[in-house]
């Protein structure tokens, strides 16, 4: 019997002894896995200390020291912010790039167009066309204005470019009479009413306004994306986020398991409850990606500014050729309106218009078209269009993959060997407390869904205020792109909180008319009411002017169609 008694005793202490050794070989392991990972830590145990000190992982037998704890805890915080960070670098630089590529795309077709304009018509018709030349800077101007981000009224500054060349062209055709700053004034009244362009000006009013809010809408679109996004992914951890984070990160070192890696249920539960409020922006960042998908369409289909530039400069002669066949009677009738006008002596000035053209202006052909430096640059910028086409496919593309992307976020995450073991390691994972299986439910995607997330402590009750900014910089963003879609603009102040212009235009105010729309109008000119009597129809008709005197203001019209292709 005290031989028996003595042979456990032995044995009793053998087996202290193996334990000992196994558990000074295992915080060796933690020494080596903490220098691995740069920690410099004062003091590691080389076996099992007591873990009374702590305040995360087991106060049990542990491999860790307080200090160890705390550093833990600090790294655990930079370990989150580094994942979201390289998880979310792809969608940052999709935005930024592609914001950075159509809008220097837009800015350069603006900016060429009117450079090659006025380089090629002040070579060609010299002063007469300088001396109009400000009607189309003014245009140019304030399109750029607006697609920067400037208060412009889109529809408004239209009606006004096409009063300013009425009043233009009504005085060189008139060239035989004093025109006053008054009389001009008066003219600009009966413009609707005159209809002096035909249906022109109302068709471009409609495919203009299209292409320059979808081609502006979309850019800011862009711009609040990625501004979203860069800000949404600079997480801000909570104290209870990064004690779980610590928990599920790092205790398995003070267990000496420091290779062992937390159970995919385990971290999904504690990356739901840390980024519970990026998840709550997934609806709405949905809604807006499927508006941009919408405006996008509108850079393809036949409302895109490319299409509408092509044709400009025939639709806008075509405008000048009714203005001109009909200049008798538009003069005729704004004299009934506003009055004759005092006769001016024959001048100098006035002759050498008609001295420099005595050509009736026409449209030309496409095949017609001038090979000149401003057409050379226009077809380059063809080019360049067609190269953005393929960018519009592939930012589609691009969208369509970020969306559900922030509720994604923890499966993306906790993939095996990043931070959980696997699916095939259910049975050999940190649960959190030792290495088994991890029971728990996982929990739903959102802050209101964390009420009892067993690994996260959630005050669902105080939602994150940047989140719910950048939310609401989506909703209103979102509600803007619906609008560029269907044709309108809303005015709103966005430039301070998401990076991007602001500014308003007027498209629509429901849906723009189509083209068949603009074919129902005539192009008879309409009797008008008139301050002093108003217009009457009558037999007699002013004789026409000189038609070389209109085409002085037709070539000036014709550069601005060059500068929109």
């Amino acid at each position: 019997m005290l031989r028996l008694q003595t042979f456990i005793y032995t044995f009793s202490l053998l087996s202290v002894a193996a334990r000992a050794d196994v558990k000074a070989r295992n915080c060796s392991e933690v020494r080596e896995a903490c220098v691995a990972k740069g920690f410099s830590f004062t003091h590691v145990p080389l076996q099992e200390i007591s873990g009374e000190t702590l305040r995360v992982c087991p106060q049990g037998n542990t491999c860790c020291t307080q200090e160890m704890e705390d550093k833990f805890g600090q790294q655990s915080k930079q370990d989150l912010e580094n994942l979201v960070d390289e998880m979310s670098h792809l969608l940052r630089s999709t935005f930024v790039s592609r914001h950075k590529r159509f809008d220097e795309f837009f800015l350069e077709l603006l900016e060429n167009t009117e450079r090659s304009l006025n380089e090629m018509f002040v070579r060609t018709y010299g002063k007469p066309y300088m001396q109009n030349s400000e009607v189309f800077e003014n245009l140019f101007a304030e399109l750029k204005r607006y697609y920067t981000g400037g208060n412009v009224n889109l529809e408004e500054m239209l009606n006004d470019f096409w009063s300013r060349l009425l009043e233009r062209m009504f005085t060189l055709l008139n060239s035989q009479y004093v025109i006053t700053e008054d009389y001009l004034e008066c003219i600009s009244k009966y413009t609707d009413q005159l209809k002096p362009f035909g249906d022109v000006p109302k068709k471009l009013k409609s495919q203009v306004t299209r292409a320059f809010i979808a081609a502006r809408t979309f850019v800011q679109g862009l711009s609040v994306g990625r501004e979203v996004a860069q800000r949404v992914s600079k997480v801000s951890s909570t104290p209870a986020c990064i004690r779980a984070l610590t928990k599920m990160m790092y205790c398995p070192f003070c267990q000496g398991m420091p290779a062992v890696k937390a159970c995919k249920n385990y971290c999904l539960n504690v990356m739901k409850g840390c980024l519970a409020n990026q998840a709550d922006l997934d609806p709405e960042w949905n809604l807006y990606i499927d508006a941009m998908l919408l405006v996008a369409q509108r850079l393809e289909g036949p409302f895109n500014i490319e299409s509408v530039m092509e044709p400009i400069d025939v639709k806008i002669s075509e405008a000048i050729m009714n203005m001109q066949d009909n200049s008798a009677e538009v003069s005729y009738r704004v004299f009934q309106g506003c009055g004759q006008p005092k006769p001016a002596g024959m001048t100098r000035s006035t002759r050498g218009v008609s001295d420099v053209f005595n050509a009736r202006f026409r449209p030309y052909s496409p095949e017609e078209r001038p090979t000149t430096a401003a057409g050379t640059s226009l077809d380059r910028l063809r080019i360049v269009w067609n190269a953005m086409q393929h960018s519009v496919i592939d930012i589609k593309e691009k969208l369509k993959m970020s969306k559900k992307f922030w509720s994604n976020l923890p499966d993306v995450l906790c993939v095996e060997e990043r931070v959980t073991a696997g699916n095939t390691s259910d049975d050999d994972c940190w649960n959190g407390h030792t290495r088994g299986r991890y029971f728990p439910e996982v929990q739903k995607d959102g802050l209101t869904n964390q009420l009892n997330n067993p690994e996260v402590g959630v005050d669902i009750t105080r939602p994150d205020t940047l989140i719910r900014q950048q939310i609401m910089a989506l909703r209103v963003m979102t509600n803007k792109l619906r609008n560029a879609y269907n044709g309108n603009d809303i005015y709103f102040q966005d430039s301070s909180d998401e990076g991007s212009g602001s500014g308003s235009g007027s498209g629509c105010t429901d849906v723009c008319p189509t083209d068949a729309d603009a074919e129902d109008l005539t192009t008879e000119a309409p009797v008008v009411e008139a301050d002093r009597g108003g217009p009457v129809d009558g037999s007699e008709l002013p004789s026409a002017p000189p038609a070389a005197l209109l085409l002085t203001l037709a070539l000036s019209v014709l550069a601005l169609s060059r500068q929109w292709r």
